[in-house]
């Protein structure tokens, strides 16, 4: 058996990408050493030296996805060194090409900068996002796409029927790369034009002077928007997994309002209910699969894109295919996890 310490394990897809079977282990979480909630776990301990020094003996493989953005360059050259003495494996998933959460991604770089050289293997969710990694560090990245985010036996359930065509926008906690402001007018502007309306959502933690994304000024200027007739500003605690669904099944077209980015876990929730997505022509997002695309500050390609989007939701919704697409999928990705993972542990142990 392969014992893998995925960074993290308790990540939606993570557990969609770990293969079936008993020939691959997944060590859980461990507690984080700050104080944290019950669940969190980051910032993750396996990338801090000493906490992983003391278990590297019971790993084969390590895996990154997400949580580096917690340590320094120097802290991941002092990771990839330990593996290397221990002869333990280095998986990278490059997930993030311009971590969202920031605007300047000079310090993500630089943790890339380390961490893709130094794996045994890449991989990333696309081909676009494959090139990029080819082209910046001369690293071929195994492409895997992204399994299903809703539970598959929830993937292709009927879609409501609506008089009116419905277009969400969640402004969620204004993470760095959101700027739902900026579209909002042109989106607005185009679903007037095809008789539909437009559903705005905002955390309420924005409201909260005791939260780290309280923004009451920003906030407030989103509320502002209420003032269309033909929009529905909604205000609430962030959804748990069972309203998000409910969430994107009651929209029917989602607005991806990001300034920067790479690829997104959102789109793929939408894919799995049959939700149109509307998202900007940069990053990798298209790459994912077929979308509407816009140029971010161009409002006339906003309102084209939402256009097609509304035209595009109204055609009829194979749930069916849909969930035998992504079951075939969920398979495949596992498939090749399972691959890489052995052949990575394989080299480990004859190196």
């Amino acid at each position: 058996m392969i014992t893998v310490a995925s960074i993290p394990h308790a990540h939606v897809y993570v557990t969609g990408s770990i293969p079936a079977g008993d020939s691959v282990r997944v060590l859980t979480d461990p507690a984080p050493s700050v104080d944290a909630p019950a669940g969190q776990w980051w910032p993750p301990r396996f990338l801090e030296p000493e906490y992983l020094a003391t278990r590297i003996h019971e790993i084969d493989v390590l895996h990154i996805h997400f949580g580096f953005e917690h340590f320094t360059p120097a802290q991941l050259t002092d990771v990839v060194e330990l593996l290397g003495r221990h002869g333990t494996a280095l998986v990278l998933t490059v997930h993030d090409l311009h971590n969202p959460h920031v605007a300047d991604n000079t310090e993500h770089r630089r943790r890339l900068d380390v961490l893709v050289p130094a794996a045994d293997v890449v991989l990333t969710l696309t081909e676009g996002a494959a090139r990029e990694i080819e082209q910046t560090w001369n690293v071929s990245a195994i492409v895997v796409p992204h399994p299903h985010i809703v539970p598959l036996e929830l993937v292709g359930a009927a879609r409501p029927v609506r008089d009116r065509a419905v277009v969400g926008i969640h402004a969620k906690s204004l993470r760095a790369n959101l700027d739902p402001e900026s579209v909002l007018p042109a989106v607005i502007a185009a679903a007037a034009s095809v008789d539909a309306d437009v559903r705005l959502d905002i955390d309420d933690n924005m409201f909260d002077p005791s939260s780290h994304a309280y923004a009451p000024d920003a906030a407030e200027r989103l509320l502002a928007f209420r003032r269309f007739p033909n929009v529905d500003v909604r205000v609430h605690a962030r959804f748990d997994d069972d309203q998000f669904v409910d969430y994107l099944s009651d929209i029917d077209v989602s607005v991806l309002p990001y300034r920067f980015g790479t690829h997104s876990g959102w789109m793929e929730a939408c894919r799995d209910v049959g939700t149109r997505v509307v998202a900007p022509s940069l990053g990798h997002y298209r790459d994912q699969f077929d979308c509407d695309t816009y140029e971010f500050g161009d409002d006339d390609s906003v309102r084209a894109a939402v256009v097609a989007a509304v035209a595009a939701a109204s055609a009829p919704f194979d749930g069916t295919a849909l969930r035998r697409e992504r079951t075939a999928e969920q398979a495949a990705v596992r498939a090749t996890h399972e691959a890489v993972y052995t052949s990575v542990a394989t080299m480990a142990v004859s190196a």
